[in-house]
């Protein structure tokens, strides 16, 4: 029996069925003999919904009810696809037709709206990734993976209905486009399509007879594929509806498209799944070509025959929902050139190959002296904040002419971090398109062919076939004589690009640089040699010379070679805001820091058994800040030594060996300190592997530990009973640390009156109370300098570091006299360079800068008004648990469930690189890593901690 298949240009109009529930279940109980209930799906084109058998809860599955213009081959077709996939890729979840009482439920059914086809597929658990939410990139790589699976799976595959013809072939898509165009009402649509198809289609026509075919699903997209509610990322492809035969690379095109419209999405972050896809299913030459023009096609074609669709129905909501999405697809997959994506692809392949284009015409004009500008990450134009300075580069351009040079330029194609702007949601454009020149004198343009006005301010001038443009001149007209001491920007113009930015971001520069080359030998200019780190894999050495264990944040971090204040900066010019670095105290790069150490480092830096003026200064000043009686100062490197000291005192004075600890804190890595740290996060074994002398009470942790709420006052008196249970059994401690504010949890709190009643109790049995204010101390906790201040406590020893060198190595411990003269029944003390005249001169300006700045003032007000906005996001986010903290010590408890308090670990990890790619540095800290540790610079403003606010704001309503 012949049959005649589908040829989408004799049914451009193809409306949906639109059958009632009510026909459906009769229909649908006649034919295979179960009553059920139903539940309407979306489609474009058939009708779809979610089958379960009467009053029950569990899916049947769902029946599509096929477009009646598809034949019984067709169908037969679609089947037959999704039982290949599932029987060559067991590991993909794939629909099958479910069997009923009476056999497979698939069968024609006569409807009021005529025969139309009825079956129901297996109805696979999980969610679709349907919405505009955001896909990680961990997503997207999975969805080119899932696409190349396919592809493989149905290599081979043939069907006697594989040739027929549909709208979403995009071998078909200028023909379908040719078609609906016409039928656009809206003026600014049709040309926008126009351009952007004619665009592709250039690209895509010298290759499209060379592109190899296949069968394929065509339609792995964002609404056709399913991950399990306890993984994100999606492992079941349905919808074999528009299998055909067509290009292969359209089936990796087809899935591309679907991921432009979600929140965040750009044309770079397409790129993991492009890399999927051609690491199983390699892309060929001729692919390569075709696959960004296909992109823009599909979308065109899904911005048409979405309008066409409810211009002929318009109660499809599935339709009607879709357009501004499909219309977004178009106009990201548009907004470059094809040929400039095609080159980013490429490059992100490994793939690119082709040297600059140059310009090849006679020069314009050629200077004697000539100085080039460095305006990167680590250019010293750029120390102390002044790349956040308007007019900072015309300044470095106008001295250096001021110092005779004739021309200063700024090269293509190098990152530029001056004038880049602070806080950007996304990627910002820092890579200049073309050379910037100043000049010092009035300076005509020469052996030229034409110069054309094509716009106020902006010039083309064209030789032997080159074009460039000259844009920032005073005036518009013809003149050929180029201003003196005026930015000028000259850019090279590319074959078919109209107008190119004058800068880009570094994921597309490689793009942009393929198609407009360099101008600068237009004007004789040389751009200085590259360095010999430009594109090095920094990364991958560290991680071959460093120990493993010596981790780094983030799986593929930014490359960070710049600070100012409470910003960091890549090697690409993109400026993020530092919300965890409580290293850096009173800000990056402090000049006031800069200056003491030049200066110290041009006197004297030795060991700290010399006497020099600083160490006592510096001994002084921290003494002043605590109690009297804390009068005694030691000087080391770290927090880790800081503490292992601590522990050693305690040991030293009372003769015993026994400590007791609070679990889930961590204090180091020296032999003492590791003993005392308790938190698994740190070490999975901390609590199993303490050694005999060390003992632990519950940590006092007010939200989610033991004791909750008003139930927390039980802490203190069960660490008393530990504490005086030690003493009974004829093993006293020597002492007790814990975190006086309890950072490693998140800036949790201690309930009131703990450290008082805990210090009491460890010196009744003759112990020392031993206070770690690594994290907490100066300042940080806004209305107290100290952590113990807040207890309304004094310790015996005060362990502190971090924060006092602001990124200098530098710990203190100060105790009372009495302690420290005991520790010489312990030998001598000696640290090389704890306490050295640097390290002292780091410490005395931290203090000056903290005083002088009014920064702990500043922790307290910024701080709470920081707490306010994330209590505020609490009430509006269930996943918000808890906000902890005080000052610029916060922590913000992500959980799944606000009654079991379940630790939301993933989605923390996941949201904290969400909040990177938006600019913002956060980590997450606690056993159960799902607080994040929020401590930033002591500076921090409020206009930045706003930015925080409504960064994590947004995530967490569009997705992570």
């Amino acid at each position: 029996m012949s049959h005649e298949f589908f040829d989408y240009f004799e049914h451009v109009e193809l409306p949906s069925p639109t059958l009632d529930d009510a026909e459906v279940r009769r229909l649908f109980a006649g034919t295979f003999g179960i009553e059920v209930d139903l539940t309407s799906l979306g489609s474009q084109q058939d009708q779809n919904f979610r089958v379960f058998p009467r009053d029950s809860s569990v899916p049947l599955g769902v029946l599509k009810l096929s477009n009646p213009v598809f034949s019984e081959p067709e169908i037969e077709m679609q089947d037959a696809a999704a039982a290949t996939v599932s029987d060559r890729d067991p590991g993909l979840r794939v629909p099958r037709v479910v069997l009923g009482p009476r056999g497979p439920l698939s069968s024609w059914w006569n409807t009021s709206q005529g025969r139309i086809h009825a079956r129901v597929i297996e109805n696979l658990s999980g969610r679709t990734l349907m919405g505009s939410r955001y896909l990680s990139p961990a997503v997207v790589h999975r969805m080119g993976e899932l696409s190349a699976r396919v592809s493989l799976a149905l290599a081979d595959f043939e069907h006697v209905a594989s040739g027929r013809v549909l709208q979403w072939d995009l071998r078909h898509a200028g023909r379908v486009i040719d078609t609906l165009l016409p039928l656009e009402p809206d003026t600014a649509v049709r040309e926008f399509v126009r351009a952007a198809a004619d665009d592709a289609l250039r690209t895509l026509r010298p290759v499209e007879q060379s592109l190899p075919t296949q069968a394929g699903h065509f339609d792995i997209t964002d609404d056709n594929v399913l991950h399990r509610m306890e993984d994100p990322l999606p492992d079941a492809v349905i919808d074999f509806g528009d299998v055909v035969s067509s290009w292969r690379v359209g089936e990796i095109a087809t899935t591309v498209s679907s991921l432009l419209h979600h929140d965040g999405a750009t044309l770079a972050t397409t790129l993991p799944a492009i890399r999927a896809f051609h690491e199983l299913r390699p892309l060929d030459a001729n692919e390569l070509t075709a696959l960004w023009p296909l992109v823009v096609l599909r979308g065109a074609v899904l911005a048409l025959s979405g309008r066409q669709q409810v211009r002929l129905d318009d109660a499809n909501s599935y339709a009607g929902d879709a357009l501004e999405r499909e219309m977004l697809i178009l106009e990201v997959a548009a907004s470059v050139p094809s040929r400039v994506m095609n080159a980013v692809i490429r490059d992100s392949l490994g793939r690119r190959d082709a040297p600059d284009e140059v310009w090849t015409g006679a020069p314009l004009a050629t200077f004697d002296r000539v100085t080039a500008l460095d305006a990167g990450t680590t250019s010293p134009l750029n120390d102390e904040g002044r790349w956040s300075a308007q007019g900072a580069l015309d300044d470095a351009a106008l001295a250096s002419l001021d110092d005779g040079a004739d021309a200063v330029f700024l090269p293509a194609w190098r990152p530029v971090l001056t004038e880049a702007p602070a806080r950007t949601p996304e990627a910002p454009a820092t890579i200049p398109t073309g050379v910037t020149v100043w000049l010092a004198q009035p300076t005509p343009i020469s052996r030229i062919d034409d110069t054309t006005t094509i716009r106020p301010g902006t010039i083309a001038v064209s030789d032997g076939g080159e074009t460039l443009t000259i844009s920032g001149l005073a005036s518009s007209g013809g003149d050929r004589v180029l201003p003196a001491r005026t930015r000028l920007f000259v850019q090279r113009q590319g074959a078919d690009v109209v107008a190119a930015p004058e800068r880009v971001t570094a994921e597309m520069a490689a793009g942009w640089r393929t198609v407009l080359g360099d101008p600068a030998a237009a004007f004789g200019l040389t751009p200085p040699a590259a360095a010999d780190t430009d594109g090095e894999d920094v990364l991958g050495r560290r991680e071959a010379v460093l120990a493993e264990v010596q981790e780094h944040y983030y799986t593929h971090p930014p490359q960070i070679e710049r600070g100012w204040r409470e910003y960091l900066i890549d090697i690409d010019g993109r400026v993020y805001l530092d919300m965890v670095n409580n290293i850096a105290s009173v800000g990056h790069a402090h000049p006031r820091i800069a200056e003491a150490a030049h200066r110290q480092l041009r006197l004297l830096n030795t060991n700290s058994r010399f006497h020099y003026r600083a160490i006592t200064e510096y001994a002084e000043r921290i003494a002043a800040t605590l109690p009297d009686e804390l009068d005694t100062v030691f000087f080391v490197n770290s927090g880790s030594e800081a503490v292992d000291l601590a522990i050693r005192l305690a040991q030293a004075s009372t003769g015993r060996q026994d400590m007791v600890a609070m679990r889930e804190a961590y204090h180091g890595w020296t032999f003492a300190s590791d003993a005392v740290s308790t938190s698994v996060a740190d070490n999975p074994a901390a609590v199993g592997s303490r050694p005999e002398w060390v003992h632990t009470v519950a940590a006092a942790n007010p939200y989610r530990g033991t004791h909750r709420g008003a139930d927390a006052v039980n802490y203190a008196p069960e660490a008393v009973q530990v504490i005086e249970g030690l003493a009974d059994s004829g093993m006293p401690a020597a002492g007790f640390i814990c975190e006086s504010y309890f950072g490693n949890a998140g800036g949790v709190a201690l309930p009131d009156g703990y450290l008082r009643d805990v210090y009491a109790a460890v010196r009744r049995q003759g112990g020392i109370a031993i206070a770690d204010e690594v994290q907490v101390g100066f300042g940080r906790l806004g209305e107290w300098f100290w952590g113990f201040q807040q207890q309304d406590a004094v310790p015996d020893i005060v362990a502190v570091a971090k924060s006092i060198g602001a990124g200098q190595p530098l710990g203190a411990v100060i105790t009372r006299r009495e302690i420290a003269d005991r520790y010489r029944t312990q030998g001598y003390f000696f640290s090389s360079t704890g306490g050295s005249p640097l390290s002292s001169v780091f410490g005395l300006t931290v203090l000056d800068i903290i005083r002088d700045e009014n920064l702990q003032e500043n922790a307290r007000q910024v701080g709470a008004h920081l707490r306010s906005r994330l209590e505020a996001l609490a009430s509006e986010h269930p996943i918000i648990g808890a906000v902890h903290g005080s000052g610029l010590y916060l922590g913000l408890e992500l959980v799944l469930d606000r009654e079991t308090l379940e630790p939301a670990t993933r989605d923390t990890a996941a949201i904290c690189d969400r909040l990177r790619e938006r600019g913002v540095i956060m980590q997450p800290t606690g056993d159960h890593l799902n607080v994040f540790k929020i401590k930033p610079p002591l500076c921090v403003t409020r206009e930045s901690v706003d930015y925080f606010a409504d960064a994590v704001a947004h995530v967490l309503a569009t997705g992570w």
